[in-house]
C-alpha cells in the first residue's frame, strides 16, 4: 500500500478509542524503549525506568545519537598525522596534470585524451600507511601509483618514468620507476585495484581484486620535505575511477587507512538509526491485548498505525538527511537492503523493500529522497559492474535482485527513470555480463574441469572433426567438456534473466496512476540514448562500449518480443513478434527521430522538398510549409527564395527553437519527431483526411503521439500508405523500440560480434601448433634429447594456453554466441528483410527508409554465416532456406535500386550480392527468386560498367561461372595450396558453384538485346585495357626498383594495388570467355553491328596479354619469380588459363566458317606471335632468363618480413609454363583442344603467310598502320579501316582529321589501276 503525504494524520481525541494505531501510556513507554533503547538498557528494570512519551522522544534519541562521538572524534583526529591536503580528496583538475583529460563531474573519474596524461590528487601523505582503489573502466595502457611533487611528466613519460615515482601495469605486466620489471597480473575492466604505501617501512604494494601482489619497491625515498600523492598516467580513451575513501573502500587492507577519512560520526549514528527501524520493522503491538510481541520483519507492511508512524517519523528526522551522503548510502542502506534479499527465493518473496521505499516516500523530503535513490543506484552499479565473477556468478546475482527490488516500485521507477537511469548513470551496464580474464580466479576450472579443443584439421586450418573421426578419449572428452559449458550456461542464464526482469520494469505500460508510464519514459531516454551513440561515431570516450551495448542488445530483444507476444493476445490478427517489422509510415510521418542518419534517397530535406507531392498523394501526408522553409534556411546549398515562394503573403515563419541547439546539427532533421494537427480535408468524404506534421522535441512526447487511439492508423503509424491493408499492432510504442533495436546493431554490435570470435580464432591457432609439435616430437630422432627437451617445453605451454582459451572460450559462447543470441540475431535480420520488404512497396517513399536497415540485413547475415559456428550453422534456424531466398530477393532487387543514392550503401549491396553468389546455398536462393526478378538483376549486371563499381559487378558474373570455364575448377590457385589462407572462410576461396540458370538468362539477354551486349562488352574490353596496362605499368616500376644499385623499398600498397590490376585482369578476361561461350554470335556473326570491332579489339588484347607473358626473358617472369610478399596471386596459371579459354573457344569450339572468320581476325592483329601459343604447350626450360632472379631479390626488398617462397604445387619456378604441368587442373580434352588450336593456327598462318600481297603504305590505314583502308567517311570522304572508325563512333561522331560529323560510312575498295 502506497501512501502519500496527505494520508498521513494523527487520530483525533475522540477517534482515539476506535483507533487500533494509539494505544495506552503504559504500552507507549515499554514500545519506545525497547525501539530506542539505552547501551545498558538491559540492566535496568522496566519498572524502574522513566516513561517515555512522543513528547520527549526527541530529546531521548538525540542522547542516544550522541554516545560515543568523543571517543570517535579523538581517533579520527589521531588518524590525520601524516596526511597534508584538502578533505575530501579528488583529483587536481586545476594544476597537478599534464596532458589532455576529461574529469567527471565529481572530480574522482577521469578519461585519457590525448597521448599520455598524467594527473595527481589533492592531498599527499608522507608517514604512516595509506591506501586507495581504483575502478578499471578499460583495460589498456596505464600506469597506477604514486609520484611526489617534484616530478615532471610529459605526453612521453608519466607515473613510474621519473625517478621519485612509483607505478604498477597491468596491461603490460610491469612495474615502473625509470627503469621496468616484471610485476603482478594482468587487469582487466572491471577489476579494482588497491595502491599501498607504508612510509613507516617505506615500501609500496598493489592488490589486485584484494588479492595482494607483493611488494612492488622497497626502500623507497622518505623523509622531510617528501610526500606521495595518488597518481595516474593513462593512453587516449583509457578510463578509471578514484576512490580516496568517499566511498567504503572495496578491498580494506589490514593497517592501512583511506586518504579521505570516512564519515565516523555520521557512520556510526546512521547504524543506530538503522538499529531503531530494525527494531520496529520486527516490533508488532497488540493494542487490544496491550502487549508488544516479536515479528517477521520480512512481512512487515505500513498500515497507516499512528503509534508506528510517529515512530518513523522520528527516526527519519535524523536520519533521511544521513541518507544523501554516498559513503552512508553504500555502508549502511544498500548492505541492510542487500541482507533483507539474502534468504534468496524471487524478489516477489520480499515485499519488505517496497514498503521501505513507500516509507522513504512518506516520511523524507523529495530532493533527499532523490538523491538517497540516485547515490544507492549508482552504488549498485559500481558494485555490479566491479564485483569479481565466481563460479555462481553470486555477486552479480545479488546486486541485480536488490536492483529489481527497487524498480518494481512504481514511483522510485519512474523518478530513476526521467532523472537517473540514462542521465547520471551508464544503465546499460546492469545489463552487461563481463568475461573474466583470469579464468583460474573465476572458478571456471572448477566448472569445467576437463577442456577440449579439436584435434583434426584439414590443409587450410578448418576442424575437420566429425563424431565418427574421434577417438573414444576425444569423445568422453568433449563430452565432459560440453557439459562443464551447460553447467556455466545454466549460471550465466540466470543472471541474464534478472536482467531481462529490470527491462520489463522499465517497459511497463500500465503504471500510468502516478502519471506517464514508465515504458513511454524509457522510450525517449533510450531515443536520447541512440542518438548520443549515433552523433559521437568521432569522440570514442562519449560512446557506450560496444561489448556493453551486444549484452544490451540480447536482452532488450527477449524484454520486446515478450512485451509483443503478450500485446498480441489482447487483439485477434495482430501481427507476432515472429513476423515483426517496422511500418513504412516511421520512416516519414515524423513521429520518430533518426538525427542525422542517412536515408537511402539522401537528406532527409531534399527528400521532404522533391517528394512532397508524393507524400500528400500516397500517404495523405503534407509537410508543414514551417519546416520546410526552416529546412531551406539550414541548408547552404538550397535556394532560399524557394522557401519564401511557398509562404503566405504577410505571414512571418517562425523559426522553431531547436534549429540553434548545438546538439541537433543539419535541419534534414526537421522531421525528428512530430506533432499533428488535422487540417481540412482536400480529398471527397470517405477518403483519409490528409494530415500536417510539424517537429517536437522528443521529450515532449506524449502516450498519445505515440500510441494514438487503440488499434487506428495514427501515433506512430500515421500516414499508412493508400490502398494498404490494415495490420493491427496493439502496442505501437514497440514499434520504435525494435526500430531502435536495429540501429543499436548497426552502431558498434556486429562488430563486437566479429572482434569476440578472435578467441575461437586463437584456439584454433594454437591446437594446430600442438598438433604439430606432438608430430614433431613423434619423429623426433632418439639420439637428440635436447631437442626433445625443447619441443616437450613448447608443448607445455601451448597445452596450459589451450586450457586456459578452451575455458574462457566456453564462457564467450555462453554469453555471446549461444544459440538463444544466434536466434536473436535471426529475429533482427528477418525483421529488417520484412521492413524492407514493405517499404518498398512504397514507391518513391522507399527513399525514406534509413540505411541503417540495408546494412543490418547484411550485417546480421554475414554474423550468423560466419560468426555463431559454436551454436550450430544457419541450416538448423526455422525458415532457413525462406529467409535465404528473401534476402537475395532483396539484395538482387536493390543493388541497382535507383531510389538508393548513396554511394556507400550502394557499393555495401554489389559486395554483399557479390559474397552471396559464392556459396551454394545462398546461390540457390537467388536461383530460387522469381524469373523476372532473375533476369532483371542479370539485366543490371550486365549494364555498361562506366559510371558504376564495376570491379564487384564482374566478380558476381565470374562466380556464376567458376566452375565451367577453361582449367576454372580450383578453389586456390595450384602456387598456393601449400600457403596457409589468412582467412578461409573469404568468398574468394569457397568452391566453386556455377549457376547455369543464371548463365541461361545472361545468354538469352545478350542474345537479343543488341545494343545492350554491344555496350557491355564494349565496357568490359575497355576495362580490361585499363587494368591490364596499370599492371604493367606498376610491374615496370617494381622491376625498376630492383635493378637499382642501392637497396630500394616499395610501399606495400602499391604492391597491393598491382596484385588487384592483375586479379581484374583475369577475372574479366574469365567474363569474356563465358560470354564467348554462351553467346558466340556477339563475337562471330558479322551482321550483328559492332561484331566485327569487338572481335577485332578481343584479338589485339588478347595478343597483347599473350605477348607480355609469354616473351623470352620478359618483365612478367622475372617479377613473378620475386615472389614478392603482396603479389602473391601473380602467376602465369590464371591468366594464361583465361587467355586459352577464349581462344578455344573461338578457334576450336564452335563451327568452321566461325573458326576460320575468328583464326583471319586474331593472325591479321599486328601483335599476333605464333610462338606464344606455342608457349602454352613448352616443355622446355630456358634458365637463361630467370638467372636473375635470385640477384634482383637481394637487390631489391618491401616493408615486410623476407620469407622464403612456397614450393609450388604443379611445375617448378625455373621452368617456363606449360598446361601440361597441371594435369590436376587442366583436363585431357581441354589439352587436346589446345593441340588442336594450336594446329589449326599453323596451318592457317602458313596459308596467311602464302597468300599475303605486299601492300604499299599508302594503302594502309593512316590511324593503326596494321590494316589496308577499308571504310571512307561521308560527308567528308576521308578514310580508315572498318575497326579504327568503328572503334572511334562508339565515343565520338567527329571525322579523325577535320572533325566533320560523319553522317556515314560506307565500305571502300581500291580502284583498280589503269593501264598504261
Amino acid at each position: 500500500m502506497a501512501l502519500s503525504h496527505r494520508d498521513y494524520r494523527l487520530a483525533s481525541d475522540t477517534d482515539k478509542a476506535k483507533s487500533a494505531g494509539i494505544v495506552n501510556e503504559r504500552l507507549l513507554s515499554d514500545y519506545l524503549h525497547h525501539v530506542f533503547p539505552f547501551a545498558d538498557e538491559a540492566a535496568v528494570l522496566p519498572s524502574l525506568r522513566k516513561p517515555l512519551t512522543f513528547q520527549d522522544l526527541d530529546t531521548h534519541l538525540q542522547t542516544l545519537l550522541c554516545e560515543g562521538d568523543t571517543a570517535d572524534n579523538s581517533a579520527s583526529d589521531r588518524e590525520l598525522e601524516g596526511r597534508l591536503g584538502p578533505q575530501p580528496v579528488v583529483l587536481d583538475h586545476t594544476g597537478g596534470f599534464e596532458g589532455l583529460l576529461f574529469v567527471d563531474d565529481d572530480l574522482l573519474g577521469v578519461i585519457g585524451h590525448s597521448n599520455f596524461s598524467s594527473i595527481r590528487a589533492t592531498t599527499c601523505v608522507y608517514k604512516g600507511k595509506w591506501a586507495y582503489e581504483v575502478l578499471i573502466s578499460s583495460q589498456g595502457l596505464m600506469q597506477i601509483g604514486w609520484c611526489t611533487l617534484n616530478c615532471r611528466f610529459n605526453q612521453e613519460e608519466g607515473v613510474g618514468d621519473t625517478p621519485d615515482s612509483y607505478a604498477y601495469d597491468g596491461n603490460r605486466v610491469r612495474k615502473w620507476n625509470v627503469v621496468t620489471t616484471n610485476y603482478g597480473k594482468s587487469w582487466a575492466a572491471g577489476d579494482i585495484v588497491s595502491c599501498l604505501i607504508d612510509l613507516d617501512d617505506a615500501s609500496i604494494a598493489f592488490c589486485l581484486n584484494g588479492q595482494s601482489l607483493g611488494t612492488a619497491f622497497a626502500d623507497i625515498k622518505t623523509g622531510p620535505g617528501v610526500a606521495y600523492f595518488p597518481a595516474i598516467s593513462l593512453s587516449f580513451k583509457e578510463s578509471v575511477a578514484f576512490n580516496f575513501g568517499s566511498r567504503p573502500l572495496r578491498y580494506p587492507c589490514e593497517g592501512y587507512l583511506p586518504l579521505q577519512d570516512p564519515p565516523a560520526a555520521d557512520l556510526l549514528k546512521a547504524h543506530k538509526l538503522l538499529g531503531f527501524v530494525k527494531n520496529v520493522l520486527c516490533t508488532h503491538i497488540h493494542v487490544q491485548e496491550e502487549r508488544m510481541a516479536e515479528a517477521d520483519c520480512s512481512v512487515w507492511r505500513l498500515n497507516g498505525e499512528a503509534t508506528v508512524l510517529i515512530t518513523m517519523a522520528h527516526i527519519f528526522k535524523y536520519f533521511a538527511p544521513l541518507m544523501c551522503q554516498v559513503y552512508l548510502v553504500e555502508d549502511v542502506l544498500m548492505n541492510f537492503l542487500l541482507g533483507i534479499l539474502e534468504g534468496g527465493g524471487s524478489v516477489d518473496e520480499h515485499p519488505l523493500i517496497q514498503q521501505l521505499l513507500d516509507l522513504f516516500w512518506l516520511l523524507m523530503e523529495d530532493y533527499e529522497v532523490n538523491e538517497c535513490l540516485k547515490q544507492l543506484m549508482m552504488s549498485l552499479l559500481r558494485a555490479y559492474r566491479f564485483s569479481p565473477i565466481i563460479p555462481d556468478l553470486g555477486f552479480q546475482i545479488h546486486y541485480l535482485r536488490l536492483t529489481t527490488a527497487i524498480l518494481r516500485h512504481e514511483k522510485s521507477r519512474k523518478y530513476l527513470l526521467n532523472n537517473v537511469l540514462f542521465d547520471v548513470l551508464r544503465s546499460v551496464v546492469f545489463f552487461y555480463i563481463k568475461t573474466p580474464l583470469r579464468v583460474k580466479e573465476a572458478g571456471l576450472d572448477e566448472l569445467i574441469p576437463t577442456t577440449w579443443w579439436p584435434t583434426h584439421f584439414d590443409k587450410e586450418g578448418k576442424d575437420e572433426r566429425q563424431p565418427k573421426d574421434e577417438s573414444s578419449d576425444e569423445r568422453l572428452r568433449r563430452r565432459a567438456y560440453e557439459r562443464g559449458c551447460q553447467r556455466l550456461k545454466k549460471r550465466i542464464e540466470v543472471v541474464e534473466e534478472l536482467q531481462v526482469q529490470i527491462l520489463r520494469l522499465l517497459l511497463n505500460n500500465k503504471d500510468k496512476r502516478t502519471g506517464k508510464a514508465s515504458r513511454y519514459i524509457f522510450l525517449n531516454k533510450f531515443r536520447r540514448f541512440l542518438q548520443e551513440n549515433a552523433s559521437n561515431r568521432g569522440h570514442p570516450t562519449a560512446l557506450c562500449p560496444p561489448e556493453y551495448m551486444l549484452c544490451f542488445l540480447h536482452r532488450l530483444i527477449t524484454a520486446v518480443r515478450a512485451c509483443w507476444d503478450e500485446s498480441c493476445k489482447k487483439i485477434s490478427g495482430s501481427v507476432t513478434s515472429d513476423a515483426a517489422f517496422v511500418p513504412p509510415q516511421l520512416f516519414y510521418n515524423g513521429k520518430v527521430d533518426y538525427f542525422d542518419l542517412q536515408r537511402l534517397g539522401g537528406l532527409l530535406s531534399h527528400l521532404k522538398k522533391t517528394l512532397r507531392d508524393d507524400l500528400a498523394a500516397q500517404a495523405n501526408v503534407i509537410i508543414d510549409p514551417a519546416e520546410i522553409q526552416a529546412a531551406s534556411m539550414g541548408d547552404l546549398d538550397e535556394d532560399e527564395e524557394s522557401g519564401a515562394a511557398q509562404r503566405p503573403a504577410g505571414s512571418t515563419p517562425a523559426r522553431p527553437g531547436w534549429l540553434g541547439s548545438p546538439t541537433l546539427g543539419r535541419t534534414n532533421r526537421f522531421l525528428g519527431a512530430a506533432a499533428v494537427g488535422l487540417v481540412t480535408p482536400r480529398r471527397p468524404l470517405g477518403q483519409p483526411d490528409k494530415v500536417k506534421v510539424r517537429a517536437l522535441a522528443m521529450e515532449r512526447r506524449t502516450e498519445e503521439d505515440i500510441e494514438g487511439s487503440h488499434g487506428g492508423d495514427d501515433g506512430l503509424l500515421l500516414g499508412r500508405p493508400v490502398g494498404w491493408l490494415q495490420q493491427p499492432v496493439a502496442d505501437k510504442s514497440l514499434l520504435e523500440l525494435t526500430d531502435g533495436i536495429v540501429m543499436m546493431y548497426n552502431l558498434s554490435v556486429h562488430q563486437q560480434l566479429g572482434k569476440m570470435v578472435a578467441v575461437a580464432d586463437d584456439v584454433r591457432e594454437y591446437a594446430v601448433a600442438l598438433k604439430d609439435t606432438d608430430e614433431k616430437m613423434a619423429r623426433c630422432p632418439p639420439g637428440r634429447p635436447d631437442i626433445l627437451e625443447e619441443l616437450g617445453k613448447s608443448q607445455k605451454v601451448f597445452a596450459e594456453k589451450l586450457n586456459h582459451l578452451s575455458r574462457r572460450l566456453a564462457w564467450i559462447n555462453a554469453t555471446t554466441y549461444s544459440k538463444e543470441k544466434m536466434l536473436d540475431v535471426y529475429w533482427l535480420l528477418r525483421v529488417c528483410m520484412g521492413t524492407i520488404e514493405h517499404a518498398d512497396r512504397t514507391g518513391s517513399l522507399f527513399a525514406f527508409v534509413p540505411e541503417f536497415y540495408l546494412h543490418v540485413a547484411m550485417y546480421a547475415y554475414n554474423a550468423l554465416k560466419n560468426y555463431f559456428a559454436p551454436a550450430g550453422g544457419m541450416e538448423q534456424l526455422p525458415g532457413y532456406e525462406e529467409t535465404l531466398t528473401q534476402l537475395a530477393a532483396i539484395l538482387a532487387k536493390h543493388f541497382a535500386d535507383p531510389r538508393i543514392v548513396g554511394t556507400d550503401i550502394k557499393d555495401a549491396l554489389m559486395q554483399a550480392l557479390a559474397s552471396y553468389v559464392c556459396y551454394p546455398q545462398s546461390l540457390r536462393a537467388v536461383e530460387r527468386i522469381p524469373e523476372d526478378q532473375r533476369v532483371a538483376m542479370m539485366r543490371n549486371l550486365l549494364a555498361p560498367y562506366e559510371q558504376r563499381p564495376w570491379a564487384q559487378t564482374n566478380w558476381i558474373l565470374v562466380r556464376l561461372w567458376r566452375g565451367c570455364g577453361f582449367g576454372y575448377r580450383y578453389t586456390r590457385l595450384p602456387h598456393l595450396l601449400k600457403t596457409k589462407p589468412e582467412d578461409a572462410n573469404l568468398p574468394s576461396l569457397q568452391k566453386p558453384c556455377p549457376s547455369l540458370l543464371l548463365q541461361r538468362h545472361m545468354a538469352r539477354l545478350l542474345s537479343t538485346d543488341k545494343d545492350m551486349a554491344a555496350s557491355f562488352l564494349n565496357s568490359v574490353l575497355n576495362q580490361l585495357n585499363w587494368a591490364f596496362s596499370e599492371f604493367i605499368g606498376m610491374i615496370q616500376e617494381i622491376q625498376q626498383a630492383a635493378e637499382r644499385p642501392e637497396r630500394n623499398f616499395v610501399d606495400t600498397r602499391q604492391l597491393k594495388v598491382c596484385a588487384t590490376c592483375f586479379d581484374l585482369s583475369v577475372s574479366l578476361l574469365r567474363v569474356l570467355e563465358m560470354t564467348v561461350t554462351l553467346v558466340p554470335e556477339i563475337f562471330l556473326d558479322w551482321s550483328r553491328p559492332s561484331a566485327e570491332l569487338l572481335l577485332r579489339r578481343l584479338a589485339q588484347l588478347l595478343n597483347q596479354v599473350l605477348n607480355r607473358v609469354t616473351a623470352e626473358k620478359n618483365l612478367f617472369d622475372r617479377v613473378v619469380n620475386l615472389r614478392l610478399p603482396g603479389l602473391e596471386s601473380v602467376d602465369h596459371y590464371p591468366i594464361l588459363v583465361a587467355v586459352t579459354g577464349i581462344l578455344v573457344r573461338l578457334l576450336v569450339d564452335g563451327d568452321r566458317h566461325r573458326t576460320c572468320r575468328a583464326a583471319c581476325v586474331l593472325l591479321s592483329d599486328p601483335c599476333f606471335q605464333l610462338h606464344s601459343i606455342r608457349h602454352l604447350l613448352s616443355e622446355a626450360g630456358d634458365q637463361a632468363s630467370l638467372k636473375t632472379a635470385p640477384a634482383l631479390a637481394s637487390s631489391f626488398s618491401v616493408p615486410v618480413p623476407s620469407v622464403a617462397p612456397p614450393p609450388l604445387a604443379g611445375p617448378s619456378e625455373l621452368k617456363h609454363f606449360s598446361l601440361n604441368a597441371y594435369s590436376d587442373y587442366v583436363s585431357e580434352d581441354e589439352k587436346l583442344k589446345v593441340e588442336s588450336m594450336l594446329a589449326f593456327l599453323t596451318r592457317e598462318s602458313q596459308k596467311a603467310a602464302t597468300s599475303m600481297q605486299p601492300a604499299s603504305e599508302d594503302d594502309l590505314c593512316p590511324i593503326c598502320y596494321a590494316h589496308s583502308i577499308s571504310a571512307i567517311f561521308q560527308p567528308c570522304s576521308h578514310k580508315s579501316c572498318k575497326a579504327c572508325i568503328n572503334q572511334h563512333l562508339m565515343n565520338n561522331k567527329d571525322c579523325f582529321f577535320c572533325k566533320a560529323t560523319i553522317t556515314a560510312v560506307d565500305d571502300y575498295c581500291k580502284p583498280p589501276a589503269s593501264s598504261s
